[in-house]
């Protein structure tokens, strides 16, 4: 044997011998990840009123699915960690969420910044609290009203035993991503409801909208899946019964769960506040809408995913997004003494504003406004906003950052009004200002919120 030849057989030798110590080191790193996971049901286990339309006239008489709070811990390999909980619930409220991060700072050590709330946005759910105030404060009878105060914190308690559970189950496990394609969101503002089927068919549909459905994967030691993470941009307005329903959202949690055995599937909701899903308002049509989007979760998970390096960085601040020109004293008082019935919630929304006032709090200018990013791994920017945000948002920071490895999440932390683009606000209409009423803010938001939001999103996202 020449010495040349010997020379490229041990040339050969080292490199798999360093490759393979390469490989074993990057599986170690991707390994470096503890998850902890935990779930609840959250079914009120009373009929109460139900959340997010103005036409009910009558509590829930019924159940098609139960609703879930669900927890994932993440551990990442300096011990860093962060607390995910997603809600089959229309919202929370700014209270409920600095309760339950009051009680981790308590029990764990955590700051704000390491717990993220994500809600699904369902209208077959109960209502939360003082979310959508004038819907309920001032014109349910004195039974609905306890009931909703019992609910509150029976539902605080199931979420802090989630993550106590998720805390103690932490165990090891890989995570990674990848992103599929449902296409049932349609952009409501742009086209009518009733001609969607047609051009749907015809290629027709107009207005912005964003299709991706981002999906985390986690598996244990031994690969085996034990959880999924997924969203998408879309309203759960399905349905309008009165029968407690997860809606399209939890029809694909339980189409994800039934696939994958074991596994425990975790919806949030994007930027879908000027999306819906249409046609709708049949059972068979919110089951069918759920068989997609879960459709599309499988089809990620069955093919190669990109690996998350066991990296966590976590992010929060509320910074003050301004209304518009507040409304005087007067004009308040007058929509209080309003006594038409289509101007109930206008009404409602006032005589909340004059108990403000009366109790010595003036109407603010501004609002603390949530914005929250964790980092995963080099790859996912995972930014959380507070309120119903509409989708120009979601493909703004898309494109600014990047791209599908930015996962924009809307309805977490605090659901207190619709989140207009500087486009929506200057339309107006529902989403550019009309919602404000139900939700008992006293203006819409002022022309440059988006240019403050869109700025500490990316802040915290980093490049």
């Amino acid at each position: 044997m020449s010495s040349r030849y010997r020379f490229l057989v041990l040339w050969v030798a080292c490199l798999t011998v360093f490759s393979g110590r390469l490989a074993a080191v990057a599986d170690a790193a991707e390994a470096a990840w503890k998850i902890g996971l935990a779930k609840a049901v959250i079914t009120p286990e009373k009929f109460m009123w139900m959340a997010g339309y103005a036409s009910r006239d009558r509590p829930a008489d019924g159940k098609l699915t139960d609703l879930w709070a669900k927890t994932m811990v993440l551990q990442d390999a300096s011990g860093q960690r962060a607390v995910l909980v997603t809600l089959d619930l229309i919202g929370i409220s700014r209270d409920l969420a600095d309760e339950l991060a009051a009680a981790l700072k308590q029990r764990y050590g955590l700051e704000r910044r390491q717990l993220a709330l994500c809600t699904s946005h369902t209208h077959s759910g109960p209502v939360v609290a003082r979310n959508l105030s004038p819907l309920h404060e001032l014109i349910l009878d004195a039974e609905q009203r306890r009931l909703i105060e019992e609910y509150a914190p029976a539902l605080q308690n199931k979420i802090l035993q989630t993550i106590d559970a998720a805390m103690a189950d932490l165990q090891p496990a890989t995570l990674s991503w990848g992103s599929g394609t449902a296409t049932f969101g349609t952009n409501r503002r742009n086209n009518p409801a009733d001609k969607v089927p047609q051009l749907r068919a015809e290629g027709k549909l107009r207005g912005p909208s964003d299709h991706d459905v981002p999906v985390l994967a986690v598996r244990d030691s031994a690969g085996k899946l034990k959880a999924v993470v997924f969203g998408y941009a879309c309203h759960a307005t399905t349905l309008a019964l009165f029968q407690w329903c997860g809606d399209y959202p939890g029809y694909a949690q339980i189409e994800v769960e039934q696939s994958q055995p074991g596994c425990q599937a975790m919806f949030w909701a994007g930027c879908g506040a000027d999306q819906n899903p249409l046609p709708r308002r049949t059972v068979e049509l919110a089951m069918d809408y759920g068989r997609q989007l879960g459709a599309a979760v499988n089809d990620v998970l069955a093919k190669e995913m990109k690996p998350v390096s066991a990296k966590l960085a976590t992010d929060f601040r509320e910074i003050e997004l301004p209304f518009a020109t507040l409304p005087t004293r007067e004009q308040v008082e007058q929509d209080a003494k309003l006594t038409e019935p289509k101007d109930r919630y206008t009404a409602a929304r006032a005589k909340l504003l004059l108990q403000q006032m009366a109790g010595g709090k003036p109407l603010n200018p501004t609002y603390p406004y949530a914005v929250q990013a964790w980092r995963l791994g080099d790859d996912i920017q995972f930014i959380t906003l507070g309120g119903e945000v509409v989708v120009d948002f979601a493909l703004r920071l898309k494109k600014e950052l990047r791209g599908p490895r930015t996962w924009v999440a809307g309805y977490s932390n605090d659901v207190m009004a619709y989140i207009a683009s500087r486009r929506v606000l200057e339309e107006g209409g529902y989403e550019g200002g009309g919602a404000m009423v139900y939700y008992g803010l006293p203006a819409p938001w002022a022309l440059e919120s988006e240019e403050l939001i869109v700025a500490e999103a990316k802040r915290q996202a980093g490049p």
